[in-house]
């Protein structure tokens, strides 16, 4: 009796996948692993500037805050300079009329090679 082997032996469809289709998928998972990286890559660098901006408008409007309980005697000379760790804060005064100030501070610093600022605006008649 004669066996056979068209039974045992494997049809085009069960043939497994070949060299080249395991190759272009291997590339497309590769470009989606780089875009993914990237992406992340770019939200550390955004989430590190939104933390120092956040610092730096902080330190603002703590000196605004210092500077609104001041006397009007001593809003019309009130001004100056400090700094404090990478940021370098001025602030000062302007009158705007007899009873009412401009208070002003700006907090600047440098990040990736750039400098930086924040400005932040008030008006106050003091105490």
């Amino acid at each position: 009796m004669k066996k056979d082997h068209t039974n045992t032996t494997l049809s085009n469809k069960n043939r497994g996948f070949s060299l080249i289709e395991v190759m272009i998928a291997m590339a497309i998972f590769s470009i989606g692993i780089l875009a993914v990286g990237s992406m992340q890559l770019s939200t550390s660098k955004n989430n590190t500037t939104g933390n120092y901006t956040t610092l730096a408008t902080m330190l603002a409007r703590q000196k605004i805050e210092e500077i609104k309980i001041l006397d009007r005697s001593e809003l019309s000379g009130a001004g100056g300079n400090d700094t404090v760790g990478i940021y370098d804060r001025q602030w000062g005064t302007n009158a705007i009329s007899t009873t009412a100030y401009k208070l002003w501070v700006t907090v600047t610093w440098t990040q990736r090679g750039g400098s930086r600022n924040v400005l932040l605006e008030s008006i106050s008649r003091g105490k």
